[in-house]
């Protein structure tokens, strides 16, 4: 397990010295906007007073504060600072704050903004080098922009639910929330080239980045198959559209996963399981036959893999080329060797849990590797920080907590 020092030393972040405003709660937006704080970005969470991103609150269970574990782990490398934004006085600070950035990231419902007077219009007034990214569930225009958009919908509205699960069970979900952690990745991906364009022509821009848009990014070997066939995909369990075998498969303990991809693959498949027959079946000769018969393929591979446990499989077929692995539980992945050497659990200080496990670095940059600056950030925990910065005197702080700047 690595233990990665807050404050620790190390070369300047691409990112140091770009200020974020990440006015957004729950998972797209702040996600978003962690992936930024973790490349070097000031980013300052603007949080409602009282009750802050409502996933601090959020999850089953309690911790020794108030923040939850989701919480704690998508906000680390942040400041925070509370605003009520319905309010002028709010709103008057926050405008100041707007002055000072490089990038705002909202994930309020298309509409709320505007009413607020923090629209990307009113801002590029104040700030014209702004580069103002809304992340809504289904995007600032069309017919369904008003509806509310959560990662649940956009899996089913965009077929993502449609292929997902076995062929005569229930809709099902993919187990993580691809639609949302698919849209803040694509949201940073829309920011940073923004922001590139903005170093060359000083202007910045909007960027209207949507769960549902996303989630149907994710469709490609799908949609090839509908739009070149014209048959409409459909869920196959663990299997694949475009080769066979490549899914899990019984084992004598349970399942792994295995692929033989390519007629080579196959022909090695034979061979080391001792199925010689199998190669020479004719409703497996070519790949479009085995697609065309994948559930007699299946059963008749499983015939051998019932033989042996999936260890025993996966470790053969490896040592022979072909790709196969175990179906780990998240403890079995992050405590594995690979896991661990891959820096995939780490621990940061928390001035109130103590010892906090994150999630690691997906993308290691070897120049300039990401850093755990600062603890996920108590609510309002930079208020006064974030206000000297800004040049707002004692007074004029006395008069906006009386303008009802930083209560609910």
């Amino acid at each position: 397990m690595m233990k990665t020092p807050i404050n620790q030393i190390k070369p300047p972040l691409p990112l140091a010295g770009v200020r974020v405003l990440d006015v957004s709660q729950v998972m797209a937006g702040p996600y978003c906007c962690m992936l930024l704080a973790d490349l070097g970005a000031d980013v300052i969470k603007v949080e409602p007073p009282g009750t802050g991103d409502q996933t601090r609150g959020a999850m089953g269970f309690k911790m020794k504060g108030s923040d939850s574990m989701g919480f704690l782990n998508m906000n680390r490398n942040k400041r925070s600072i509370t605003l009520n934004l319905k309010t002028d006085a709010g709103k008057k600070v926050f405008f100041e704050l707007v002055k000072t950035a490089d990038i705002l990231v909202e994930n309020y419902r298309p509409g709320v903004m505007k009413k607020l007077g923090i629209d990307y219009p009113t801002l590029q007034v104040i700030n014209p080098g702004l580069v103002y990214a809304s992340i809504s569930g289904f995007g600032q225009t069309g017919p369904w922009a008003d509806r509310p958009g959560f990662d649940l919908m956009a899996q089913a509205m965009s077929g993502i639910m449609s292929v997902t699960g076995y062929p005569d069970g229930p809709p099902v979900k993919a187990g993580v929330p691809v639609a949302d952690i698919g849209c803040a990745l694509f949201a940073v991906y829309g920011i940073l080239s923004a922001y590139i364009g903005k170093t060359k022509s000083g202007e910045g821009q909007f960027i209207d980045a949507s769960l549902f848009d996303s989630a149907l990014a994710f469709s490609i070997w799908d949609t090839a198959q509908y739009w070149g066939t014209g048959v409409e995909p459909y869920k196959l369990g663990t299997a694949n559209h475009m080769s066979a075998p490549y899914q899990a498969m019984k084992s004598a303990d349970g399942y792994f996963v295995m692929g033989a991809t390519n007629q080579k693959l196959w022909k090695l498949l034979c061979e080391k399981i001792n199925r010689p027959d199998l190669f020479e079946d004719a409703r497996f000769i070519t790949n479009p036959l085995r697609l065309a018969n994948r559930l007699e393929l299946a059963a008749e591979l499983e015939k051998t893999f019932i033989q042996k446990t999936s260890e025993a499989w996966v470790d053969l077929l490896l040592a022979a080329g072909i790709p196969a692995g175990p179906i780990n539980t998240y403890p079995q992945a992050f405590d594995s060797d690979h896991g661990q050497h891959r820096k995939m659990r780490m621990e940061i200080d928390h001035p109130i849990e103590g010892k906090v496990p994150n999630i690691g670095f997906a993308v290691k940059m070897n120049g300039t590797p990401q850093q755990v600056r600062r603890h996920p950030p108590l609510l309002g925990e930079h208020n006064s920080e974030i206000l000297a910065e800004l040049g707002i005197t004692t007074e004029a702080i006395s008069a906006l907590e009386a303008g009802g700047a930083f209560t609910p």
